[in-house]
């Protein structure tokens, strides 16, 4: 087998550094012609071809950008990676991604392994059982080290970074106030994230538009769901309440689950309930009746991410970080009134 020809053979060849041979190779100015011509025919001649690896840790830089998910099969992380993806070729910059499922110790370990490797940077959202344990060391150490980062969605106050985020307050409240105005007045809130930032958040806008319109915030209609709880149950308990006439679901599985369970007790959607979720998923599309959500814009979430991180890397940014904040919107379907 033919060996494969590298910068440091042709270097030897011609008596000269790694560098010059790289910079004749990228027909830069500072290498004289003929030295250049030389070292570019017989490159040719010798079908010599980069080493992207070499070549980064030459230039001290990969191109090479870290992507951690916490569900790839939650169809909001889906949306944004392909943002960031799209963002990043347009770039010139490939991705490594990984999956934390979820869990602490498998975010930390693969953190360590891609911040030991040739990555420039990473684009993350957290764990639920990291925002659980509040433990951020991991990330905190990353970016002592110099190591660039841009959270998205699930982010933390402790960590000084760019971030991404959706105003998921804004969207609850929002979602709540349009129930109400369709007629609802005893809306439940179906919750199954509690334990995670955007959860709180989204049960903070709920709480305010009860509040804006003068319904007093019943706790018996804030329903959180654990993951080791039996959902069905803990749904035909609360809708044996029959005043129940809307429901905000935190997340689309929950929502779709909730919609089967309400059909089944022979309530008619939306006339005797309602319901609206996060996110725009599939889910809700190819369900009957099609179920109003709120849309987070992942896609559009994953390529300011990948922005942000690119113009940190190329010295684009502004000094201090920044949090860009992104607006949902409703999209009605058939499971909530129209308003009159």
């Amino acid at each position: 087998m033919k060996k494969r020809i590298t910068l440091k053979h042709i270097a030897n060849q011609f008596d000269v550094s790694i560098a010059t041979v790289s910079k004749a190779l990228s027909d830069s100015y500072e290498i004289s012609t003929k030295t250049k011509d030389k070292i570019q025919q017989y490159a040719k001649e010798h079908h010599y071809q980069p080493n992207s690896v070499a070549l980064s840790l030459l230039n001290k830089k990969t191109k090479t950008i870290g992507v951690i998910i916490p569900n790839i099969m939650n169809n909001f992380f889906a949306k944004v990676f392909v943002g960031i993806e799209e963002k990043a070729t347009e770039n010139g910059y490939s991705l490594i991604s990984c999956i934390s499922n979820e869990s602490h110790e498998k975010e930390l370990k693969t953190m360590e392994l891609l911040k030991n490797g040739t990555l420039d940077g990473f684009i993350l959202s957290l764990a639920e059982e990291t925002q659980v344990k509040g433990q951020y060391l991991h990330l905190k150490n990353a970016i002592n080290e110099g190591v660039p980062m841009v959270m998205f969605d699930r982010v933390t106050d402790e960590i000084k970074c760019d971030k991404v985020i959706v105003d998921d307050f804004e969207g609850a409240r929002h979602a709540t106030n349009h129930l109400i105005k369709t007629g609802c007045k005893r809306i439940a809130l179906i919750s199954v994230i509690d334990n995670l930032s955007v959860g709180k958040l989204r049960a903070k806008g709920y709480e305010e538009a009860l509040a804006e319109n003068d319904i007093e915030v019943d706790q018996k209609l804030i329903v959180k769901i654990g993951k080791r709880e039996d959902f069905e149950t803990a749904m035909k308990i609360v809708l044996a309440d029959k005043s129940i006439d809307g429901l905000l679901c935190l997340e689309e599985s929950s929502a779709v689950q909730s919609l089967e369970i309400v059909k089944h007790l022979n309530y008619i959607i939306p006339d005797d309930i309602s319901i609206i979720c996060f996110t725009n998923g599939k889910l809700p599309q190819y369900v009957s009746p099609k179920i109003t959500t709120i849309s987070q814009h992942g896609k559009y979430i994953g390529e300011v991410a990948a922005k942000m991180l690119i113009d940190r890397l190329e010295g684009n940014s502004e000094t201090s970080f920044q949090t860009k904040v992104i607006k949902t919107s409703l999209i009605e379907r058939e499971s909530t009134k129209k308003i009159n």
